[in-house]
């Protein structure tokens, strides 16, 4: 099960980077930026007090609701075609990350 986890990190990590490479130093910085913020807001809401009880899915779930506004800028600053495949792929990748924050704050991530 790790291994499948671990796996399925590097094959998003690896698109993760597909969308969000520029020539333009500010543009960059800006991607960069709003990266930061959505991980930082993903890390918060899945380590909050009072989730223990929420099973790891359903808090991940929720730590991406939480984060809707830091990844729609995120998608805004890196999406500047607004291809919704993109788009969608950025979503998901929200929904990914908030996993292994849940599952970090939770002692069960090995990497993240």
């Amino acid at each position: 099960m790790r291994i499948a986890l671990v796996l399925v990190a590097l094959v998003l990590s690896s698109c993760a980077g597909a969308y969000h490479t520029s020539s333009d130093g500010r543009l960059q910085t800006r991607i960069d930026d709003s990266y930061k913020a959505r991980d930082a807001c993903l890390a918060r809401n899945a380590a909050a007090e009072g989730t223990i009880s929420l099973d790891a899915g359903s808090l991940a779930q929720a730590a991406a609701l939480a984060c809707t506004a830091e990844t729609d800028k995120l998608i805004e600053v890196s999406n500047r075609d607004g291809d919704p495949a993109v788009a969608n792929r950025i979503r998901r990748d929200s929904e990914f990350r908030a996993m292994g924050y849940v599952l970090k704050a939770r002692g069960q991530a090995t990497s993240n």
